[in-house]
C-alpha cells in the first residue's frame, strides 16, 4: 500500500509539473544566478546531502542535549568539509545554509567576527581575526540583557575604565542587567564581544562594544568573575545553546574596546565616533540576516505546501 502511494505521488507531481507555463530550468538558473553558478551551488549541497554525519532521520527523537552535541558534530565536519574541499569563505556560508540545522558556531561566524571587523581598528582586527577564524577561539555577542532587549540606552552592564591600570571593568549591576538569551554562549564560547555602558573619568558614554574572555582555553571552565551558562529548554533553537553571562567586575586590558569609531586613550580621555550608531552595526547587520532566514524557511513552507496541495488525495 505504502508503495502504492508513493508511486501514485510521484505521478501526481510529475502531472504538475508538466503543466507549467515556463521551463523550471531556466527559471531555476535565473533565480541563482545563471548556469555556472547554479552549477557551484548545487555541487556544495551535494557535499552536505552525500554526507551521512548530516543526515536529519534522527531530528525528532532527539533531546535536546543529543540535539546540540549532534549539531557540534555536524559543525567539526562542515569544518573539515570546508578544509578538505578549499572551499571559499563565501562558498562556506552556502554550505552551512545547505545544513537542516542551527549550528552552535552560529553566532561565532554571523555577529562575533563580523563584530571585529565592523568595529575593530586595524590592528584589533590583525589581532583577532586569525584566532577567530581558524577556531582558536569561539565567539558570540552579548547585548540583550533580562530587563532590555531593543532599548540599547536602558542597557546596564558597565566598562568602567581605569587609567592607573588602563584596564576596564566590566560588571553586572543587577539581575536586569544579566545578559539573557544570546547564542553560543551557553556552552560553546570562549570568548564574546559584549556591549556595555562606556564610563570614564566620571562620565557615562553609553553602549560600546569589548571583547572579553570568558572560560579557559584549556579547561573552558569559566574564567573568575564569570558566571556563564544555558538558559534552558526553549520551544525551538534546541540544537544552539543560548545563555547567560553575569560579570562581576572582570578585568580586560583597554585595547580590548573595539576602537574603530570610538577611542579611550591612556589617561581615560574619550574620543567619541563620527555617529552615535555606529556602535549598532553588527546588530542592524544581523537583523538583515534573519530576514533572508525567514525568507528561505518561507520558500521551504511555501513549496511543501504547494507539492502538498498537488498529491493529496481524499481517502
Amino acid at each position: 500500500k505504502m508503495a502504492d502511494a508513493a508511486a501514485q505521488t510521484e505521478i501526481d507531481i510529475r502531472n504538475e509539473r508538466s503543466k507549467a507555463l515556463v521551463s523550471t530550468d531556466e527559471m531555476t538558473e535565473y533565480l541563482y544566478g545563471g548556469k555556472k553558478n547554479l552549477a557551484r551551488i548545487r555541487k556544495l549541497k551535494k557535499l552536505i546531502e552525500e554526507d551521512p554525519v548530516f543526515r536529519v532521520d534522527d531530528y525528532y527523537f532527539a533531546s535536546r542535549q543529543q540535539r546540540y552535541e549532534r549539531a557540534l558534530e555536524k559543525t567539526i565536519r562542515l569544518v573539515e568539509l570546508v578544509r578538505d574541499n578549499g572551499v571559499s569563505k563565501d562558498d562556506s556560508i552556502l554550505m552551512r545554509l545547505c545544513i537542516r540545522e542551527q549550528l552552535p558556531l552560529g553566532l561565532h561566524w554571523v555577529m562575533f567576527i563580523p563584530a571585529i571587523k565592523g568595529q575593530g581598528t586595524e590592528e584589533q582586527q590583525a589581532k583577532w581575526l586569525p584566532l577567530a577564524e581558524t577556531l582558536q577561539i569561539v565567539g558570540t555577542y552579548a547585548q540583550t540583557e533580562m530587563g532590555h532587549g531593543t532599548f540599547l540606552r536602558g542597557l546596564e552592564t558597565t566598562a568602567t575604565y581605569n587609567p592607573r591600570t588602563e584596564q576596564f571593568d566590566l560588571h553586572s549591576p543587577s539581575l536586569t542587567s544579566i545578559k539573557w538569551w544570546p547564542g553560543t554562549l551557553g556552552k560553546t564560547a570562549t570568548h564574546c564581544v559584549v556591549m556595555a555602558r562606556l564610563i570614564t573619568q566620571g562620565r557615562d558614554h553609553g553602549t560600546h562594544a569589548f571583547i572579553v574572555q570568558l572560560r579557559d582555553l584549556d579547561t573552558h571552565k569559566a574564567l573568575p568573575g564569570v558566571k556563564v551558562g544555558d538558559i534552558g529548554p526553549k520551544l525551538g533553537y534546541d540544537s544552539m545553546d543560548n545563555g547567560f553571562l553575569q560579570l562581576s567586575h572582570v578585568k580586560i586590558p583597554r585595547d580590548q574596546m573595539l576602537m574603530k569609531f570610538a577611542q579611550v586613550a591612556k589617561d581615560g580621555t574619550y574620543s567619541k565616533p563620527p555617529n552615535t550608531k555606529l556602535s549598532y552595526g553588527t546588530m542592524i547587520y544581523v537583523r538583515s540576516v534573519m530576514i533572508s532566514d525567514a525568507a528561505r524557511h518561507l520558500q521551504a513552507a511555501t513549496t511543501i505546501a504547494i507539492r502538498y496541495a498537488a498529491v493529496r488525495r481524499q481517502s
